[in-house]
């Protein structure tokens, strides 16, 4: 059995699973909002509320690990725990994992932006299998945004080729300029100011030119785009068997962004979707996808509802003949 634990800026997941046929069974699954980077845009410091509801997830998590893995902690399971930008940003960040390992007995470490878009390549890597020689694979985090340009193999995995992480995330990106979000020149400059910050990556890898020569996929992985292809199927209730995996046509997308912004803030709350605890963050994440959407005009999106804890299941999953250590203790 394997487990992930993903602290990011704004939840705390958890998964654990055993290899099956077609990637991996799932045993246990956890997922909670924290808001670790709450006021971390204001601060620079993660807060002391903020630390306490993201260890207390965490303590979470690990009890319900600790039932697949044994009293002693030595049963047959791999478990990796990361955090992700809020660690990375914060002053107290390497303070803060401390304190979290200490209270929870879990190895929680702190990685960097490449590994971070590896793993949503790893994760990501059946839809990749699609017909296509390149792939735009795109992660709107809480505290950061991240993109990938990957080379699709047909006899071998999937390969990084160029990576960038934006240093905004439907968290900061709320906290900074939430009320420009619902007006439309609001909207519009936020999209151009993400654009400009995507361009030096555009003109280092030309992706525009390969889109224009055909074969190059899209692969959104984030809430942002699970949310919106909700509201493009016009689901009553959000489910995850209907939107992993999707593609929508640029037209689709075009609309569904359309429909999110003509609902407002009320409108969103009430969505079956999205709900007032992730209302907030839908028209920032919506401003980060449009940005991307414009500037790279591929036909189709593909929608991936998974994320860094399936990426660390996959690639534990590669390290089965590791010798077994204690689970809890790096």
């Amino acid at each position: 059995m394997f487990g992930s634990i993903d602290l990011g800026t704004n939840n705390c997941r958890m998964l654990v699973g055993t290899p099956s046929a077609n990637g991996f069974h799932v045993l246990d699954s956890f997922s909670r909002v924290v808001r670790l980077g709450e006021g971390l845009y204001e601060t620079g410091r993660l807060s002391s509320s903020a630390m306490d509801r993201a260890i207390a997830s965490l303590n979470i998590c690990a009890e319900r690990v600790r039932r697949w893995a044994g009293e002693d902690n030595t049963g047959p399971l791999k478990l990796r725990a990361i955090a992700t930008e809020a660690c990375r940003q914060a002053e107290n960040g390497a303070e803060f994992i401390s304190r979290a390992r200490e209270a929870t007995g879990l190895p929680l470490e702190i990685i960097n932006p490449r590994e971070e878009a590896e793993l949503a390549m790893e994760s990501c890597a059946s839809l990749l299998s699609r017909d296509g020689r390149r792939a735009l694979l795109f992660d709107i985090g809480g505290g950061s945004t991240e993109i990938a340009w990957v080379r699709i193999n047909e006899c071998a995995p999937p390969e990084l080729v160029g990576y960038v992480s934006l240093p905004v995330g439907v968290v900061t990106l709320s906290e900074r300029s939430a009320s420009s979000c619902y007006s439309p020149d609001g909207f519009s400059r936020l999209v151009d100011d993400i654009a400009a910050m995507l361009r030096p990556f555009e003109e280092v890898h030309r992706i525009g030119e390969e889109i224009r020569r055909g074969g190059v996929l899209m692969i959104g992985t984030s809430g942002t785009v699970t949310t919106l292809a909700g509201v493009s199927l016009k689901l009553e209730r959000y489910r995850r068997g209907l939107v992993d995996g999707i593609s929508l046509t640029r037209d689709a997308v075009d609309d569904a962004l359309a429909e999110a912004r003509a609902l407002g803030r009320e409108g969103l709350s009430r969505h079956p979707c999205i709900g007032q605890e992730r209302v907030d963050f839908v028209l920032p994440g919506c401003a980060i996808f449009a940005a991307i959407h414009e500037l790279w005009q591929v036909p189709e999106l593909v929608v991936a509802d998974r994320g860094l804890r399936e990426g660390m299941l996959m690639r534990l999953m590669r390290t089965v003949s590791t010798p077994k250590r204690n689970l809890f203790h790096a």
